[in-house]
């Protein structure tokens, strides 16, 4: 049976350059996985907006996915757990986009690093 990785295992640096299909594969994993960790952040940030503040679920979007991509709320908090909440969404958020943006360009970092140590040609 063959085991399914989330993550790319990448090639050790003895061996050959992955070829550019390999890579985009890659980038395309690495993509969806950030995505979905998106998805999932953006998600507990509506569930957490609607049921501290009773915002609707559109404002609750809104308020969430300004939040996950740094521009702070839109709706004024008024309840002491919605800001509670709101402070550590926040806080969630700025690690969310470190670790969404790690996974995004682990495949472009390795190949970088893997080409220093390609062996050259004999002499």
């Amino acid at each position: 049976m063959k085991k399914i990785r989330l993550l790319p295992v990448y090639e050790h640096k003895t061996q050959p350059l992955a070829t550019l299909n390999v890579f985009f594969i890659r980038l395309l994993r690495s993509g969806m996985l950030a995505l979905l960790i998106a998805v999932a952040a953006l998600s507990i940030g509506m569930l957490g907006y609607h049921f501290t503040e009773g915002l609707h679920w559109v404002d609750s979007f809104l308020n969430a996915s300004m939040i996950l991509g740094g521009m702070g709320p839109v709706n004024e908090i008024h309840t002491t757990t919605g800001k509670i909440f709101a402070g550590c969404y926040a806080l969630f958020s700025g690690i969310v986009f470190l670790v969404a943006a790690g996974i995004l360009l682990a495949p472009v970092f390795h190949r970088f690093l893997h080409m220093f140590h390609l062996e050259g040609g004999k002499k």
